[in-house]
C-alpha cells in the first residue's frame, strides 16, 4: 500500500499529518534527511506509530529541548541514517519583551501575537511566560530571523521580538518523574486530576470546562469523564498524569495508581 494510504487510513488526523507524509515521501525518493515543521504532540505521536513501521524510513524528534510538547520530526532513509546530533534541528529562541506588571498574560496570548507577526503555527514551538517581563518560545530559525527586532502587540501590551541562541533561554524546569498513589470515590477525571497536580478539586473542575485539559491530547470539558487504566491526562504548564492501575478496595473505593511527568 502506498505510504500516503497508509497513512490516510482511519486517522482522525489525517488533514494535520499531509505535510509529514509530504517530508517522509521527499526523503525516501531523494535520500537527504529532512526536518518537519513544530508538530503537536498529538501529530507527532500518531505519525511515529504510523510512519515507525516503515523499515526504510528512520525517525527522530527533536523540540530544542528535553521534555518539549511541540517537536519537530527528522525524517531519513534508514540506509542513509546520519546521527540526530550530527543534524541539529533548525530552530532558535525567541524572547517577546514587554512590560506585563499591570496586565499579565497567558501562553496563548503570546502565541497569537507571534501569529499576528506573521508567524505560521508549524514555525513556533513551546513557549512559556515570564512574568511580568513578557515570554520566550522556541521558534524555527527563519522565523526568528524574520521578527527579530520587529515590535507587536499581546493584546494591548508593546512588546519586542528579540532572536536568541537556545542556550539563552531560562528554559522550563524539567520535572523528574513520580510514582502517585490516591484513593478516589469514582475514577472521574476532575478527582483524579485534583490528586495527581496536587490542585483543589474546584479549581480543577474549572480548568476542565475552561478546555485546559486534555486526554491523550484531545480536550475534554466534562468533569465527571471516568478515566481508564493507560490514558494519560495533560495540564499546560504541570505536565502529565498517565493512569498506571486502578483497583477496588473492600469499601468500594477506587485505589489509583498514578505517574507524574
Amino acid at each position: 500500500m502506498p505510504l500516503r494510504e497508509t497513512m490516510d487510513e482511519g486517522s482522525p488526523l489525517s488533514l494535520a499529518l499531509e505535510p509529514v507524509v509530504a517530508a517522509a515521501e521527499t526523503a525516501l525518493r531523494t535520500w537527504q534527511p529532512i526536518w518537519t515543521g513544530f508538530l503537536s504532540a498529538a501529530v507527532r505521536e500518531e505519525a511515529e506509530i504510523r510512519l515507525g513501521a516503515l523499515s526504510e524510513l528512520s525517525l527522530n524528534s527533536d523540540g530544542g529541548y528535553a521534555g518539549s510538547e511541540r517537536r519537530q520530526l527528522l525524517l531519513q532513509r534508514t540506509e542513509a541514517f546520519v546521527p540526530a546530533q550530527d543534524q541539529p534541528p533548525p530552530v532558535m529562541g525567541m524572547e517577546i519583551a514587554g512590560n506585563f506588571l499591570f496586565d499579565p498574560a497567558a501562553a496563548a496570548d503570546f502565541r497569537q501575537a507571534l501569529v499576528s507577526a506573521g508567524a505560521q503555527d508549524d514555525q513556533i514551538g513551546d513557549l512559556w511566560p515570564r512574568g511580568d517581563r513578557g515570554a520566550q518560545a522556541i521558534v524555527g530559525a527563519k522565523l526568528a530571523q524574520k521578527l527579530d527586532g520587529m515590535e507587536g502587540l499581546v493584546r494591548t501590551v508593546a512588546v519586542r521580538f528579540e532572536a536568541r541562541p537556545l542556550a539563552e533561554l531560562a528554559l522550563p524546569a524539567q520535572r523528574a518523574q513520580r510514582d502517585l498513589h490516591t484513593v478516589e470515590a469514582s475514577q472521574r477525571l476532575d478527582a483524579v486530576a485534583s490528586a495527581g497536580f496536587g490542585l483543589s478539586r474546584n479549581r480543577m473542575a474549572t480548568l476542565i470546562r475552561e478546555g485546559s485539559v486534555r486526554i491523550d491530547w484531545k480536550v475534554v470539558t466534562s468533569p465527571s469523564r471516568e478515566l481508564a487504566v493507560g490514558e494519560r491526562v495533560q495540564l499546560e504548564g504541570r505536565g502529565e498524569l498517565r493512569v498506571e492501575g486502578v483497583s477496588e478496595t473492600k469499601r468500594g473505593r477506587w485505589r489509583i495508581h498514578l505517574v507524574r511527568s
